[in-house]
């Protein structure tokens, strides 16, 4: 066994500039096409060896969604403990960790902290025990989608397209560094839910959820980030999952509306929401946005991306 006490790790959170959701699978899972952006908003994960399991968690977000995270091995950093023991050679297991995380990213907010919080830990976990053959190339990270859908981009990080579930990834180059701002909630929105939603609002318009039509990225939106064409991008970004959250929390149009009132760009549901997120010209306006937004009673945080993916940062 390693002589590491603890090693630690962090992991980006998301945002999705583009999402497509194609047909409804045997699986129970959609197709879907995004566009991802690693953010700033970083999820810190510590691990140590201990007698029995235990997960402590801090953070800068608020203390009623620091509380939503669970304490037991319904965790996803346990499940990617679990999940690097069954690649390890040796009687290991989750239930002898220590877990410390600090969050950074909203509970239930549509921003993939969770999983970034199971990418951390596979890094970390892999490095406390050694494991040389658990590595970041793409095999390994597109079959941790077992343990989320995101989880294979908070691995890789900077500006991806994700096909599948999202665990194909590709990455888009030369992006520059995009301003948003991020509004969130502290009645969180359930993914299920709301991808259960949009095939029942598709049905109601006649189109059946197994047959759409299969989710593709707009070229229009890889060009424009490619270009730094902030009014194209602004023009062709599009969420397939904002119907549905708009529909089960219609309070989250007022937060809208209030950012483009405000001076965004544009603003979009974070993936499955209720994070609402605003495109900003650059790091003033996102700033200034931000404040303005918090004045009228929205918690707003200013950030930007692309970030890069999961790493080691210290041991000791």
């Amino acid at each position: 066994m390693s002589e590491i006490k603890s090693v630690a790790a962090s992991a980006p959170g998301k945002t999705n500039l583009f999402f497509a959701v194609g047909p409804l699978m045997d699986d129970g899972f959609h197709e879907v096409a995004s566009v991802y952006l690693a953010l700033d908003l970083r999820e810190e994960i510590s691990v140590s060896l201990s007698d029995s399991l235990e997960i402590q968690v801090l953070g800068s977000i608020p203390q009623n969604h620091l509380d939503q995270v669970p304490l037991d091995a319904s965790n996803l950093v346990v499940k990617a403990a679990d999940f690097v023991a069954a690649v390890t050679e040796g009687n290991l297991s989750a239930e002898r960790l220590r877990f410390a995380l600090t969050k950074n990213v909203p509970v239930a907010g549509g921003m993939g902290g969770g999983s970034a919080d199971a990418a951390a830990a596979l890094l970390a976990v892999a490095d406390l025990w050694q494991n040389s053959a658990f590595s970041a190339d793409q095999n390994m990270i597109a079959s941790t989608v077992v343990l989320g859908a995101d989880v294979p981009f908070a691995l890789r990080g900077g500006v991806c397209i994700g096909l599948g579930r999202g665990e194909k990834l590709t990455e888009i180059s030369g992006v520059s560094k995009l301003h948003l701002v991020l509004v969130t909630s502290d009645q969180g929105l359930s993914t299920p839910a709301v991808y259960q939603r949009l095939d029942e609002l598709r049905a109601q318009r006649g189109q059946d959820p197994r047959k759409m039509p299969p989710a593709e990225v707009g070229h229009l939106v890889i060009d424009a980030l490619k270009s730094g064409d902030l009014a194209l991008l602004a023009e062709h970004l599009r969420n397939d999952l904002q119907e549905a959250a708009l529909d089960l929390r219609p309070d989250l149009k007022l937060t809208l509306d209030a950012g483009l009132a405000a001076g965004a760009l544009t603003g979009f549901v974070s993936g499955s929401g209720p994070t609402i997120a605003f495109l900003a010209a650059d790091q003033r306006s996102a700033e200034a946005l931000a404040v303005k937004l918090s004045s009228q009673g929205r918690p707003a945080i200013a950030t930007s991306g692309p970030s890069v993916g999961a790493f080691i940062r210290d041991e000791h």
